[in-house]
């Protein structure tokens, strides 16, 4: 009888950066970039290690499981896609049931890791942010609407309000904006990356907008939402009497956020959307870690 080898060290390794690629790991740097300073405003200062990394892991449990699920969800189109068919699932380096039961077990553990180590809102937030990518993102909206982008980005823009229920355990005004600041940014981020993959995503159906309203209109949209994001982060800053490094950087990184937008707006063709993609992430860390000087440095 033939013993069946061990998995060696090598491959264990190559297994554990499939099942990390798997949770998304560009959503994770997202929600480290929003969650911390949210709780570091809320506390109007350093909360503790202890509590942060109690928040940060829940939340890294939430958004992996959601990214775990939704490439399960996704095998199918995945696997035709250029940008996407190497991922752990089509490829067939993870077993999609592997992948499902992976995803649906560290998205569930959120809520009772939040609950047991932080509070009740901020686990019923991440609980709640899991659900909507998996179902109503995922299951639903992806794949029937061209607002699923805009709709969808509910789940995306939950973490700073995640991070500030962690301290105030409640849902406020200054919570809600810090939402609405990630909200308002994702369309022009994600859009500048789907008017270059519009053939893939018009190969597989699925009805994202430079599919469904053409080129034109997504850098239209683009530059309203761009608008739109540098408004909210002042009405922010008023509301929570930030002080001079937030607005610097919220003054000149939003006018800039909106430029860049405008170039795209006003080129030809791909013009100007890596610029965006990569300007747009840039921006958002700089105007949440400037969140985070202006309350440890000036206070």
């Amino acid at each position: 009888m033939t013993v069946p080898a061990r998995p060696t060290a090598h491959a264990w390794r190559h297994a554990a950066r499939d099942y990390f690629i798997l949770t998304k790991p560009s959503i994770m740097l997202l929600l480290l970039i929003t969650t911390v300073p949210a709780m570091v405003l809320a506390h109007d200062g350093w909360p503790g290690w202890e509590l942060v990394m109690a928040t940060l892991l829940g939340g890294m449990l939430a958004a992996g499981g959601a990214g775990a699920v939704n490439m399960y969800i996704d095998r199918d189109i995945d696997a035709l896609m250029v940008r996407t068919r190497t991922r752990p699932i089509p490829s067939g380096r993870v077993p999609a049931r592997h992948a499902a039961i992976f995803g649906w077990v560290l998205g569930l553990a959120s809520g009772p890791w939040l609950l047991l180590t932080v509070n009740t809102w901020s686990a019923a937030l991440a609980l709640g942010a899991f659900a909507f990518y998996v179902f109503i993102y995922s299951m639903y909206l992806k794949r029937r609407t061209v607002h699923n982008t805009v709709v969808g980005g509910i789940a995306g823009a939950l973490p700073p309000l995640i991070g500030w229920a962690a301290i105030t355990n409640s849902v406020t005004v200054e919570g809600f904006l810090l939402f609405a600041i990630v909200f308002f940014w994702q369309p022009p981020h994600f859009w500048a990356l789907a008017l270059g993959l519009a053939e893939d995503y018009r190969a597989v159906n699925v009805p994202m907008m430079p599919v469904v309203l053409g080129e034109r209109e997504t850098k239209r949209q683009t530059f309203l939402y761009s608008l739109l994001t540098a408004a909210v982060t002042l009405i922010f800053g008023a509301v929570t009497m930030m002080g001079a490094i937030y607005f610097a950087v919220a003054v000149l990184g939003g006018a800039g956020f909106v430029f860049t937008a405008w170039r795209i707006l006003r080129g030809q063709g791909l013009d100007g959307t890596r610029a965006m993609f990569r300007y747009s992430t840039l921006y958002l860390a700089a105007l949440f870690g400037a969140m985070v000087a202006d309350r440890m440095l000036i206070g």
